[in-house]
């Protein structure tokens, strides 16, 4: 019987073009099943994790008002004034940190984190790391303090 292996790469590549889809539905307001359609024809999709891509895609914009819920008491601005790609980078955090318990919450921020050194404008880690970091202290309270 064969094992489905677990591939940190075929989930970090999810993450990137989640991050690129989130901010295409926020720029054109694209029903996500044409967006998701989208990146599924691209011949490296196959080197993805096609569920997590779903389940964030789906997750993140089922859930946008209650992660933006989460997130305003935490930004110095309000969540319609954050740059898109900070904002699409935030809302996949807070969903992981929320939803995906098996997620490691270092994982979860160090995985936004590196996307905002690659998408996001030149400070835009640390802003993604400090408000991330927020979200885990309340939402992984036990996680965080037994990192220590």
């Amino acid at each position: 019987m064969s094992e489905t292996r677990f591939d940190p790469w075929a989930r970090r590549r999810a993450r990137r073009l989640v991050l690129q889809a989130l901010y295409q539905w926020q720029m054109s307001g694209t029903d996500e099943a044409e967006i998701e359609a989208q990146f599924r024809e691209d011949p490296n999709f196959e080197r993805v994790d096609a569920q997590y891509f779903h389940e964030l895609l789906h997750g993140v914009i089922d859930r946008c008002d209650a992660l933006d819920e989460q997130l305003a008491p935490l930004l110095d601005r309000k969540v319609t004034e954050l740059d898109r790609v900070e904002l699409a980078l935030l809302r996949m955090g807070v969903y992981e940190l929320r939803h995906r318990p098996d997620v490691p919450f270092k994982v979860a921020i160090d995985e936004a984190v590196g996307l905002a050194r690659v998408f996001g404008a030149e400070a835009s880690h640390r802003y993604i790391n400090g408000v991330l970091d927020a979200v885990a202290r309340s939402e992984r309270a036990c996680e965080v303090a037994a990192d220590g």
